[in-house]
């Protein structure tokens, strides 16, 4: 018998999967848990409604990530900061003082945990990061940490 999951099932598959199933174990167990539902021509037009709505969101935002990260390639961030008369940060440049000065100069919020520096910065001068946009999009930017001048 052929089902529609309406929830996720372990060690079957994912909600709006189409399965072939033994009439009894749909019977006896997914449509009494409302797990599944019987695939109707009706159910299944729902579906592929329902993937392509998704297809078209997915779609959109890649497009937007993408354009974000044309609009940041090869931008420059610049963050002032404290240190001492070698260049030796007193601390050092956190994702969220990078994702902070990101939104201040060109306007584009990204989250900090998205934001790639490498190894902790400690010293003053250019170093290349990276801004995850989106699945399969990131914009490569130069961070310029600057001493503060007094």
């Amino acid at each position: 018998m052929k089902v529609v999951l309406l929830k996720d099932v372990r060690n079957m598959g994912k909600r709006d999967d189409i399965l072939t199933v033994s009439d009894g174990y749909a019977r006896n167990f997914l449509f009494p848990q409302k797990l599944a539902a019987e695939a109707t021509p009706g159910t299944l037009k729902e579906i592929e409604r329902k993937r392509a709505a998704q297809d078209a969101r997915e779609a959109e935002m890649k497009a937007e990530a993408t354009a974000k990260a044309e609009q940041l390639k090869n931008k420059v961030i610049t963050l002032q900061v404290k240190c001492g008369e070698k260049g030796r940060l007193y601390g050092s440049v956190t994702n969220a003082e990078v994702a902070e000065a990101l939104e201040k100069q060109y306007g584009i919020k990204a989250d900090k945990r998205k934001i790639d520096i490498g190894d902790p910065i400690r010293e003053v001068g250019i170093r290349e990061i990276s801004v995850w946009l989106y699945a399969g999009v990131t914009a490569k930017m130069k961070l310029d940490i600057q001493p503060i001048q007094k």
